[in-house]
C-alpha cells in the first residue's frame, strides 16, 4: 500500500504518516542509536518521509542529523518539521538572541541550512512576549533560516493573537483522536478561514488504542512510560475505562471487517477529519511499520462512521479547547509536564 501524500503548502508535500521522534527523546525505554538511524532508513523507504521533532527532544534532532549524514540519498527525500519551544522559565526574558540561537543550534543538529517547518509553542499567555517571539520567527524565515512556520498546541484565542499581528503560519499541530475531538469544537473552524491545515498526535493514546488493551482490567499502577501515563488521563476525561473499552470493541469489529487493527482504524478516522494533512505517529523501532501502510489499504464506510459515532456519543468527551486542560499547570494534565527541557 502506498503511503498517501499531502500538500501542505506550495511546493512542500509530505506523507500524511509522519515519524514521530517524542518516543526517542527519554522516558519509553533505551535508545539504542545506531539501530534509530536504521529505523529512520527503513521508514523513509517505506514511504514516510516526513519527520516530527522539537528542539526540546533530548536527543532527536542529533538523531536526524546522523541519519542525514548516514544517508543522503534518503536524507533528500526527508522533509524535517521541528519545534521552538522556548523554557517556561525564560519566557519573562526571552530575546532575539535567545530565539536565534535556538534556532541555530537546530539548524546544527539537523545538518541543514534552512528548516522545513518550525512549530512555535509558548507555555503561558499571561506572560507577556509571544506575539513578539513569533514575529522573530517570522523574520528569521525571512532571512532563510525557516522555510514555513507553524504552531502547536495553542488554544483558537491564543492562536489568533499571533495571526493577527501577521505571522503566517501553515499548519496547527494538536492533539486529536477518537477520545479527545477538541479540535473539531473550534479550531477547525478558524484553520478554514485562515487557510492552515491540522497536524495531529495522540491518534493512537500513546498505545491504548490496540489489542493489547482490550477486555483488560483499569491499570493502575502500571502505566509505566510517559506517553500511557498522558493518555490514561483523558481516558478518564473522555468517559473512563468502561466507556473507552466499549470504544475499543467498536473498533475491533470495523477492523476484522476490513481486515485491519484497532489502532489502524483509529488513525484511518483522524485521517479523514477536515484539514487534517497527516497523522504523528510515535515509533521507537520498526515493530508496526507494516501496519502502518496498512492504514492506507482500506475505508471507513458510512456504517462504520455511524457506528463511532453512536458509540463516542455515549461518552462525556474531553472539555473545552485545544490544549486548555494541559495549560492548568496545577490541574492533572498541566502537573505531569516538563517545562524546562530546552537548556542551551
Amino acid at each position: 500500500m502506498a503511503i498517501e501524500r499531502f500538500t501542505l503548502a506550495p511546493g512542500y508535500e509530505i506523507s500524511r504518516i509522519i515519524k514521530g521522534g517524542w518516543h526517542l527523546a527519554g522516558g519509553h525505554g533505551e535508545v539504542d542509536r545506531a539501530q534509530a538511524v536504521k529505523d529512520m532508513a527503513a521508514f523513509v523507504e517505506a514511504g514516510i518521509t516526513t519527520f516530527d521533532c522539537a528542539d526540546h527532544y533530548t536527543g532527536v534532532e542529533e538523531l536526524i542529523g546522523d541519519f542525514r549524514q548516514a544517508c543522503p540519498s534518503l536524507a533528500g527525500r526527508v522533509q524535517v518539521q521541528t519545534k521552538f519551544v522556548p523554557d517556561f522559565d525564560v519566557l519573562p526574558t526571552i530575546d532575539r538572541q535567545y530565539i536565534t540561537g535556538i534556532i541555530d543550534r537546530s539548524l546544527k543538529r539537523l545538518k541543514v541550512d534552512c528548516l522545513d517547518l518550525v512549530q512555535f509553542f509558548w507555555w503561558d499567555f499571561a506572560i507577556p512576549g509571544a506575539v513578539e517571539t513569533a514575529l522573530v520567527l517570522k523574520e528569521l524565515m525571512q532571512a532563510g533560516k525557516i522555510a514555513r512556520l507553524g504552531v502547536t498546541n495553542f488554544s483558537v484565542p491564543q492562536l489568533r493573537k499571533l495571526v493577527d499581528a501577521g505571522v503566517p503560519f501553515v499548519a496547527t499541530q494538536n492533539q486529536y483522536s477518537l477520545i479527545d475531538q477538541r479540535p473539531a469544537r473550534f479550531l477547525q473552524g478558524y484553520a478554514l478561514e485562515k487557510g492552515m491545515k491540522i497536524l495531529t498526535y495522540g491518534q493512537l493514546a500513546g498505545g491504548f488504542f490496540s489489542e493489547t488493551w482490550l477486555g483488560k482490567a483499569e491499570p493502575v499502577d502500571g502505566v509505566v512510560n510517559r506517553s500511557l501515563i498522558k493518555y490514561k488521563l483523558i481516558i478518564d476525561d473522555y468517559g473512563g475505562w468502561g466507556a473507552f473499552q466499549s470504544l475499543l470493541r467498536c473498533l475491533a469489529d470495523i477492523g476484522r471487517k476490513h481486515g485491519v487493527g484497532i489502532g489502524e482504524v483509529a488513525v484511518r478516522w483522524v485521517l479523514d477529519q477536515p484539514l487534517v494533512a497527516g497523522c504523528i505517529v510515535g515509533a521507537t523501532s520498526t515493530r508496526y511499520l507494516e501496519r502502518n501502510k496498512e492504514i492506507f489499504s482500506f475505508s471507513l464506510d458510512e456504517d462504520d462512521l455511524s457506528a463511532i459515532r453512536t458509540e463516542v456519543g455515549t461518552a462525556t468527551g474531553v472539555e473545552g479547547d485545544c490544549y486548555e486542560l494541559e495549560n492548568d499547570r496545577q490541574g492533572r494534565h498541566g502537573r505531569i509536564m516538563r517545562y524546562n527541557q530546552n537548556q542551551t
